[in-house]
């Protein structure tokens, strides 16, 4: 099931800051000389201490006042939502009634001020960041459970012809597919470019490719679509002589043995989930660099929000950036979106079809702050990324 997911990072920051102001390293009182520690008691006056815990109460009293607000901006904003789901349920017309028309609440009280005289405490243990498996890791990982290894293309062209056959075949425009990627990659991105690889050093995420998938979803798409990709690549060996039909037999037994893990859990997103972030499912994350299953990959990440789309009733031509807001927040957040009409789309809040944390952490969504802002600043970026050589490539390849 294609649920809501949002690729940003949504880890919730705590609001309340440490007391303690910025240290070199950690000492232990007990450990210092009376007279260095007498002489850190008497570096801060009484003053200063009684002022700081004026403007400590202060602050506390502020941010206090700003969360009750704002929680119920969002519980209003999560009922609000509820709501909705049960009056497309029930075939009803939803309204400009049914979204929380006013921006979130933004604190604008006192800073949290720092404290003159810190308590000497233990450091906190230090956590080691979570890895993130990038394309060596899932070559590994295939390697190691699967005994098998993704056919890479020979050049990046060709990877662009296969995806764009495919893409078109199955209903997909040239429009649809090069302003994605266009949105996606940045313009010029491979068929193996990953989340903060692109342009930078340090993977912030496992999206991989043309229109940036996610080890879940590499698993969701695998369980759902499997049947068919097996269809296809069985047509494909069967086309085949010698050596070559040989080599594309074992990449299907490759595929039914993914398909099979995919498919043994429930079809849920968090089941999904799961798998993904095992060395499993990293090993059949390695089938979106493959020259034959990576493409049809690729192609039903979107097409599957096109479907979804179809069969809730849209039956207009989705553009590309409506597209991608189904690809970024999931095919019911976005398409939530997608089915207002404009005048409500210059009126309704992107706060609307987000969870507070993944807001807040979305400087696009809090910069361009309704869904009609929304989706033209992401036309724009399209329009501005179209014209990198990458997305000139894959459009001359449909």
């Amino acid at each position: 099931m294609h649920h809501q997911m949002i690729r940003s990072g949504l880890l919730t920051v705590a609001l309340a800051l440490p007391l303690l102001a910025v240290r070199a390293f950690t000492v232990d009182a007990s450990s210092l000389p009376p007279a260095v520690s007498g002489a850190m008691a008497q570096a801060v006056s009484p003053q200063v201490i009684a002022e700081y815990r004026l403007k400590l109460k202060e602050y506390l009293q502020a941010r206090d006042a700003f969360e009750h607000e704002a929680g119920a901006y969002w519980g209003l904003v999560a009922e609000k939502r509820h709501g909705r789901y049960a009056k497309w349920r029930d075939h009803q017309t939803v309204t400009l009634e049914d979204y929380v028309l006013n921006q979130p609440p933004v604190y604008a009280g006192p800073r949290r001020p720092v404290n003159p005289a810190p308590e000497i405490e233990p450091e906190a243990p230090h956590r080691p960041r979570k890895h993130i498996p990038v394309v060596a890791d899932l070559l590994r990982a295939a390697a190691e459970y699967f005994q098998w290894t993704p056919q890479q293309p020979a050049t990046e062209i060709q990877f662009m012809r296969t995806y764009a056959h495919f893409a078109e075949s199955a209903g997909l425009t040239r429009e649809q597919a090069v302003r994605v990627y266009a949105f996606e990659t940045g313009g010029d991105g491979k068929h193996d470019s990953q989340s903060g690889l692109i342009h930078g050093s340090h993977a912030v995420s496992t999206a991989i490719g043309y229109n940036q998938l996610l080890t879940t979803n590499t698993v969701e798409l695998l369980a759902e679509q499997g049947p068919g990709l097996i269809r296809v690549l069985a047509q494909k060996a069967a086309n085949l002589s010698g050596p070559a039909r040989q080599a594309m037999e074992y990449k299907l037994t490759v595929l039914k043995k993914m398909v099979a893990l995919a498919r043994s859990v429930p079809d849920d997103w968090s089941a999904h989930a799961k798998i993904g972030e095992s060395p499993q499912g990293w090993a059949m994350h390695a089938m979106v660099l493959d020259i034959d299953v990576g493409p049809m990959l690729q192609t039903h990440k979107l097409l599957t929000s096109v479907i979804f789309a179809r069969k809730k009733g849209y039956l207009r031509p989705l553009t590309a950036a409506e597209l991608e807001m189904m690809n970024l927040t999931g095919d019911g957040t976005g398409l939530d979106m997608v089915m207002m009409p404009q005048v409500m789309r210059e009126q309704v809040p992107t706060s609307n079809f987000f969870q507070r944390g993944g807001y807040e952490r979305n400087p696009v969504a809090v910069r361009h702050n309704t869904v009609a802002k929304l989706l033209a600043v992401t036309n724009a970026r399209m329009d501005e990324n179209s014209k990198e050589t990458g997305a000139r490539e894959l459009a001359a390849a449909f």
